[in-house]
């Protein structure tokens, strides 16, 4: 069993790199987690990761640490609601709200192995010529430098493509290679995937439309998701779009965000142009 006192420095590592906070009865799962981590660093157990971290801290080390302890659960079109929304309320208000750039921006923030970015990508990829001249970017970041290397890969098991993906998009978009499914180059090629911390200043980044962080801010305390909102905030017009996750919410962690009536999950900015998303279902047809 992990002391105590190993339990409190390793915890600390990781909530200062990444904000995750664990209680003391998420000691098994740091100890299960961390224990691929000692033995690729030459160490029997945690007591001797504690002891090199407390020694020498190598910063290689420390991401791993924090890249171990970080949830990567996701799958393709997650929960469904938030891209026919995408689809039908938000792409068809910024195609006439952006006439003049014709440029939009959707940020994918922590989005593990690429599921949730490329899930846009093929929404905006149905729309076929309602996009012709526009220029949409799809940047996609995580702090996990092993997930953002699969999601650029494009590869995906059985078990990974039957989740959530539709039969229709499957057949369309990706190919066997192999036992994995392998996407369309021309979808992958739609987003751009780049390292980020989310406890970082994100202005590096540019302004974004929409942005997808979705059961991210879960696994952080109060104090931290209000942080990571207002810098979400502060990256986004007065009628760009947060989504987050069904069982989140803004209440008691920002005044920064309303939730959008009868689009469950959907966030618009609390501002003087506040109501910009209607309750209508105003429409593109999407091409088969």
């Amino acid at each position: 069993m992990i002391h105590p006192e190993d339990f409190e420095l390793l915890r600390r590592i990781v909530k200062s790199r990444s904000g995750l906070t664990l209680s003391p009865d998420k000691a098994y799962l740091l100890e299960n987690r961390l224990m691929a981590v000692a033995r690729k660093w030459g160490m029997n157990d945690i007591e001797g990761l504690a002891a090199t971290v407390r020694g020498t801290p190598n910063e290689e080390l420390l991401r791993e640490i924090t890249e171990a302890m970080t949830t990567n659960e996701t799958l393709f079109f997650r929960d469904q609601s938030p891209f026919e929304q995408l689809e039908k309320v938000v792409l068809p208000r910024l195609l006439e709200s952006r006439q003049g750039t014709r440029h939009i921006r959707i940020w994918s923030a922590g989005c593990s192995s690429g599921q949730e970015p490329y899930s846009v990508a093929m929404v905006l990829k149905q729309l076929g010529s309602v996009m012709d001249n526009w220029r949409v970017d799809i940047v996609a970041t995580d702090i996990s430098r092993t997930m953002l290397d699969k999601a650029r890969a494009g590869l995906y098991t059985q078990f990974e493509v039957q989740r959530g993906l539709p039969i229709a998009m499957l057949m369309k978009y990706f190919s066997q290679a192999g036992d994995k499914w392998e996407l369309d180059p021309g979808i992958r090629a739609m987003v751009h995937f780049d390292e980020f911390n989310l406890l970082n200043d994100p202005a590096p980044l540019g302004r974004f439309d929409v942005v997808f962080c979705r059961n991210v801010l879960i696994y952080l305390d109060q104090p931290t998701k209000g942080r990571v909102l207002e810098n979400i905030r502060s990256l986004m017009p007065d009628d760009g779009v947060l989504y987050m996750g069904g069982a989140e919410t803004v209440m008691g962690v920002t005044e920064k965000f309303q939730p959008v009536s009868e689009h469950r999950g959907m966030y618009e900015i609390v501002s003087a142009t506040a109501g910009n998303y209607p309750r209508g279902t105003e429409n593109y047809a999407s091409n088969p």
